[in-house]
């Protein structure tokens, strides 16, 4: 078979594989949209795989190809009269000729004209050499950028951001109404007294009940997400919007909470002996006792020391952050939770003595939508905060002295 022979078979060749490329890359389309399980999205992956091999045959073919017309062209039967090659140099003309009949021999006519070189990959001829620079001549990866995939990765990696539930540390009950009234009873201050021996019983105070009035507020939203993302996504897409949406629940509750916190009595702390007092005189002995504390606030008590060195912050396998003061628990949480990044902000007493938390409902919802071809996810919340016990604690703010950037260390 001669040379033009082969040139026009193998353009017959790639014409064929290009139409059946056309072909099955539709067949894989198609195959992509109907999937509906994992048996079908693996037929889908298997027809990728032929499509991605039917390529490297055209490739491959094509490469073949452009061998086969540059040899024809290096005859000079083919080239116009006035584009011949008019080097005189009969060594030269004589090693061009070599290479010509080497490759129609493909491989089996050698001249001695001709310069062989072997490698691990094999024997090839030395064509030709000339002048080489490496930085305008050599294969970059800019060059060979069309052959370089990226690496791409379709797992979104979520932001690290520690979140402290704090509806679990207030009193939580279940309501079955829009609104109502939660009753409290005030702790006992009388006596008894002394009484004479048949004397009549003196009367006993009675209990002190405190009614909080509670009123459930709905907090809820949607978001629409098409059927064609939640097809092919390489991730459980509606996974990662619910996870998300929890998130924004939390955030929700946290808020609520926290609203009620800021409302309690401010107390300013420049030290820690501002905040013993607190603790030591301005809070009931019978509260519980949980310190809330903002980052920057937790940045302040953990560099505090005592008179010997040591720092009053201690571990503990109970406290939310592993960390108690004065064997108070301690939570930390963002310092826009409290306030604004910057501010040392901290509550201080009994939470669930404090906050009064009415959950009404609670749901996260999924349904589809035929008239847009997706999904809809619902989520939404019903519950109500109030302050329960004015008394159950106090909002500090610390603020440093202006002398100095620490406190001054307790006695």
């Amino acid at each position: 078979m001669t040379l033009d022979e082969k040139i026009k078979a193998l353009k017959a060749d790639i014409k064929a594989q290009r139409d059946k490329l056309s072909a099955d890359q539709i067949s894989l389309r198609n195959l992509v949209e109907k999937a509906e399980s994992d048996e079908d999205l693996a037929k889908a992956k298997d027809a990728r795989g032929k499509v991605d091999g039917l390529k490297e045959e055209i490739r491959k073919n094509e490469e073949t190809l452009a061998l086969y017309e540059e040899a024809l062209n290096g005859d000079g039967k083919k080239k116009p009269a006035g584009k011949r090659n008019k080097n005189n140099d009969p060594e030269q003309n004589e090693r061009r000729q070599a290479i010509i009949d080497y490759v129609r021999s493909k491989g089996l006519k050698r001249s001695k004209a001709l310069k062989f070189e072997k490698t691990d990959e094999g024997t090839f001829v030395v064509v030709g050499k000339r002048d080489i620079t490496p930085t305008t001549d050599g294969v970059t990866s800019t060059v060979a950028a069309p052959t370089i995939p990226d690496a791409i990765s379709y797992t979104p990696l979520r932001d690290l951001q520690t979140v402290v539930d704090l509806k679990p540390f207030t009193t939580v009950f279940q309501a079955t109404t829009k609104k109502g009234s939660y009753p409290t009873v005030a702790n006992a201050t009388t006596k008894m007294a002394t009484v004479a021996e048949l004397a009549a019983n003196p009367a006993m105070a009675k209990p002190n009940f405190n009614d909080i009035d509670w009123t459930v507020e709905t907090y809820r939203q949607a978001l629409p997400v098409s059927q064609e993302s939640l097809d092919d996504s390489e991730i459980d897409l509606m996974g990662l919007i619910s996870t998300n949406a929890d998130q924004i629940k939390l955030n929700t509750t946290n808020d609520a909470v926290a609203s009620v916190l800021k409302t309690f009595t401010a107390q300013a702390v420049a030290s820690l002996d501002d905040l013993k007092l607190v603790n030591n005189t301005k809070l009931d002995p019978a509260y519980a006792r949980t310190l809330v504390v903002t980052q920057s606030f937790y940045q302040w008590l953990d560099t505090v020391k005592d008179n010997n060195g040591r720092y009053l912050l201690q571990d503990s396998i109970i406290s939310p952050s592993g960390k108690v003061v004065f064997g108070i628990p301690v939570v930390v949480v963002s310092d826009e939770t409290l306030g604004v990044a910057g501010e040392a902000h901290a509550f201080l007493g009994d939470i669930k003595r404090a906050v009064l938390f009415a959950n009404r409902a609670d749901f996260m919802i999924r349904w589809v939508d035929d008239n847009i071809y997706g999904q809809y996810l619902q989520a939404g919340m019903r519950f109500g905060v109030a302050k329960a016990d004015e008394n159950a604690g106090y909002f500090l703010t610390y603020t440093a002295p202006a002398s100095s950037s620490s406190s001054t260390p307790s006695k």
